[in-house]
């Protein structure tokens, strides 16, 4: 099977219960296959669990959901050590942060200290536990959701932790004839538990190290880090994308570049990406939020003003 024939298969599998969202199902592929994070900001009810829950049972992957509230305790995430009186040890009881996909459900409705549990696990694929760093099994994936409208009672995500997530994005409603399919194949029977593997999760850490494989020319690169450093010399913005963006966005590319069916990044790969990998790592000034410019306005802005290369097929890698 080939690659192409292998992402194709996963697509096709989610897209039997999640309808009309080709583009956010590859945007969450591109995350997986990158070994990176999404953060899903829409409302309630357009199916961001059924998303993620559809991706995890097509490449056979363990699932957990972590239901975020404010009483949330760090040990509830990561696990906790308890003492066993029979053998006179400790025993360690992983938490649902311990799978290979995993749904932060509204991630905002918890303490900051529950919300720093999962930096780790983000960032290196590890948690620690009572001094015990424990590595988590690969390939590993998080879904974090947050409600855009309803902020009573949340704790917005501190800049460290959106850096974190490779992409964000949103799902949104469906159109007429979406929601008509929807009903359709409900009516038919047609549920998640019907989906089976269609990958396996050694199959998709191959596509994780064929990821790394894509050639990103220098001039693609170049491309990258201007783009990057724009944002951080915006007269809009107060905070710019950090190193970890620049390298996100080239992962990301390398990826949608491998379901596109190339082993080469061309400079659309990066404007395709560069909205949904970018903007949550944008702050903007006080100023521009006074004359309501948004992120999004920024990284448009951006992407006409940096110079374009001329896309090669293959030059040199350095």
């Amino acid at each position: 099977m080939t690659t192409l024939h292998q992402i194709e298969k996963v697509i096709n599998n989610i897209e039997k219960v999640v309808v009309g969202k080709r583009k956010e199902i590859e945007l969450c592929l591109v995350a997986l296959m990158a070994d990176g994070h999404v953060l899903l900001e829409d409302v309630p009810g357009v199916g961001k669990t059924m998303l993620v829950k559809s991706m995890a049972r097509s490449v056979g992957a363990e699932f957990k959901r972590i239901q975020f509230t404010p009483d949330l305790l760090p040990s509830d995430v990561t696990g906790v050590s308890i003492y066993n009186q029979q053998t006179q040890s400790f025993t360690f009881r992983p938490g649902p942060i311990m799978a290979n996909i995993v749904l932060a459900d509204e991630i905002n409705r918890t303490s900051p200290k529950t919300q720093a549990a999962l930096l780790e696990s983000l960032e290196e694929a590890s948690i620690t536990v009572d001094g015990e760093t424990r590595v988590l099994q690969k390939p590993f994936f998080v879904m974090a959701t947050q409600n855009p409208v309803e902020y009573a009672g949340t704790f917005p995500l501190p800049e460290a932790q959106l850096d974190r997530f490779l992409i964000k994005l949103q799902i949104g409603y469906p159109s007429i004839n979406e929601e008509l399919e929807m009903l359709r194949r409900i009516d038919e029977g047609l549920m998640i538990e019907e989906i089976d593997s269609v990958i396996s999760t050694e199959q998709v850490l191959a596509l994780q190290k064929q990821v790394g494989e894509v050639l990103v020319d220098v001039h693609v690169k170049t491309y990258i880090v201007r783009l990057t450093h724009a944002t951080r010399e915006h007269r809009s913005v107060e905070l710019g994308v950090s190193p970890r963006g620049t390298i996100a966005l080239m992962k990301a590319a390398q990826a949608y570049a491998l379901i596109q069916g190339r082993d080469y990044v061309i400079p659309d790969d990066v404007q395709y990406l560069a909205m949904n990998v970018l903007s949550h790592r944008i702050i903007l000034s006080t100023d521009a939020k006074m004359a309501n410019i948004t992120v999004e306005h920024i990284v448009k802005d951006i992407l006409k003003r940096v110079e374009v290369p001329v896309a090669r097929r293959r030059l040199t890698t350095s």
